[in-house]
């Protein structure tokens, strides 16, 4: 019998079963990263170099009964190989962890560097606009003279002014004058 939901489209369909064991990449890698590091440290050395010089003497000093490794020392060569065996896939796939990591910093960085660039070059466009205006602003002596020359209209119209009203005063007791006079002669 088939499964309705089998054929909804809607609904994630269930993982199928394996027959081989999973692992998380990422798990495994930060795992070998987390060794390699170890390998790499000073306390791994002094460690190793403690475990085969106690090997070494346990296998020529102690009674033939109790040796586990005679003289050529077999098992420690197997042992130390077994340990390179595997030491040097885990820290290739450290490195290439790394390399990864290092890859895709770098592309951040060149993504930050040309938005930086464009930021920059932008910044750079609005100095040089606002140095082209302010080279259009007025200055402080453009502004003075400017000022001065209307103080001066101003002042000559003024004077217009003045010496209209006093010519049109002139006229008028001109005018006075004259009708004083010809009323004085009409009486007369």
């Amino acid at each position: 019998m088939a499964r309705p939901d089998r054929d909804r489209l809607d609904l994630p369909s269930l993982p199928a079963r394996r027959l081989r064991p999973s692992y998380d990449p990422e798990a495994f890698g930060r795992m070998s990263e987390t060794i390699a590091r170890f390998l790499g440290t000073g306390r791994f050395l002094v460690i190793q170099t403690c475990v085969v010089l106690a090997w070494v003497l346990w296998n020529a000093f102690m009674p033939a009964a109790v040796r586990f490794d005679p003289y050529p020392f077999i098992f420690l060569t197997l042992m130390l190989s077994l340990q390179a065996a595997y030491a040097a896939p885990l820290i290739l796939l450290a490195q290439n962890r790394q390399d990864d990591r290092d890859r895709a910093n770098l592309a951040q960085d060149r993504a930050e560097d040309a938005r930086t660039r464009a930021d920059t070059d932008y910044l750079a466009r609005e100095v040089a606009a606002l140095r082209i205006a302010v080279g259009e602003v007025v200055t402080r002596d453009f502004l003075r003279a400017e000022l001065r020359e209307l103080v001066e209209e101003v002042a000559e119209a003024q004077d217009q002014r003045l010496s209209g009203e006093r010519e049109a005063r002139q006229r008028r007791k001109a005018q006075r004058r004259q009708q004083a006079g010809q009323a004085g002669e009409s009486r007369e």
